[in-house]
């Protein structure tokens, strides 16, 4: 009995040793998804000459795929059917019906900001904001359920991440406004921290992580179609939809990140999902603007630094909380 139970913990190990590596580069190249999407969205922006009209066509692609998702299944239709009722109950906290916000700021500074930044830069920025909104909504208690005090760890990765930026914009700290639009993806990170909260707590009053993603699409479609509908009719700006086919994959690209990341944390853990899906996303940031000239963007050395210092800040940050119990949507900002 004895050596069988040995047997069997000796080929559990060998599997682990097999599957965790490619485990790992699974999800770093899941995390190339979320560069591709900023390289996506920054396109669009920039052919649009406008970071809100470039955010509706993202959010609007995601919604269409959502809502077919959605529809497809009677049980998901319910579910959604029952969002105006559990509002009106107030059984969680009105905030966390409008977490779809932070996804919109986001998708917007993508829009706004990412094709003149570059996506190393973009990315480099926006994680750095998102590990200081981690550490801060970790000490109010948003979205854990217990508040966790500031420690060396944790200040040394706030301090890392604020290094990063720095780095990744002093190519372009001649360029006031080129310094100023890295503000947008830093403040969107910050925002970013309690949207997986929010998300959470409307995935478990309505009984679906499907129909939680969807509303948050909802919710930001919402606000920045009326906030563009309100400036074509004063003038401000003329909106067209893009011809390119592959001008509508922001929103799709962003959900095929979210249900890898879903699939792949049953076999990684939050922490190395975490780590590895951040990695993916500096690394395929620096390859993008390296190997599509096209877009625009040049890759120095302290941007291939920013990027590096982000991650290592990212992982210390993550340290102290890895033996949190986080909803997998925590993985994702929209």
């Amino acid at each position: 009995m004895n050596e069988q139970h040995s047997s069997n913990d000796k080929l559990n190990t060998a599997e682990k040793t097999v599957v965790v590596p490619l485990l790992l580069v699974a999800t770093i190249l899941a995390g190339m998804l979320s560069p591709m999407q900023s390289a996506v969205n920054g396109q669009v922006g920039k052919l649009l000459k406008d970071g809100n009209a470039s955010a509706v066509v993202s959010f609007g692609s995601g919604l269409v795929v959502m809502a077919i998702i959605i529809l497809a299944r009677r049980s998901t239709r319910q579910q959604f059917a029952s969002i105006p009722h559990k509002i009106a109950a107030r059984k969680i906290p009105w905030w966390n019906w409008v977490a779809g916000c932070c996804g919109a700021m986001v998708v917007f500074s993508e829009g706004a900001s990412a094709s003149v930044l570059g996506v190393a830069t973009f990315q480099t920025t926006l994680i750095s904001g998102m590990v200081i909104s981690g550490l801060l909504c970790d000490r109010l208690g948003i979205g854990v359920p217990e508040k966790q005090m500031f420690n060396f760890p944790r200040i040394l990765g706030a301090l890392l991440a604020i290094l990063a930026t720095v780095l990744v914009v002093l190519p372009s700290w001649q360029a006031p406004k080129v310094v100023a639009l890295a503000v947008l993806p830093f403040l969107a990170g910050l925002l970013a921290g309690w949207q997986p909260a929010g998300n959470s707590a409307v995935a478990q009053e309505t009984g679906s992580m499907l129909v939680s993603i969807t509303w948050n699409f909802i919710v930001g479609f919402t606000i920045l179609g009326a906030a563009l509908l309100i400036r074509v009719m004063m003038g401000q700006v003329a909106f067209t939809l893009p011809t390119a086919w592959w001008m509508y994959l922001g929103g799709p690209l962003g959900l095929l990140s979210i249900a890898l990341m879903a699939l792949l944390v049953r076999g990684l853990g939050l922490l190395l999902l975490g780590l590895a899906s951040t990695a993916g996303q500096l690394i395929g940031s620096v390859l993008i603007d390296w190997m599509i000239p096209a877009l625009g963007a040049q890759v120095y050395t302290v941007t291939v630094l920013g990027a590096v210092v982000a991650l290592i800040g990212a992982g210390i940050a993550m340290m102290p909380s890895a033996k949190k119990k986080v909803a997998v949507n925590d993985l994702e900002t929209h």
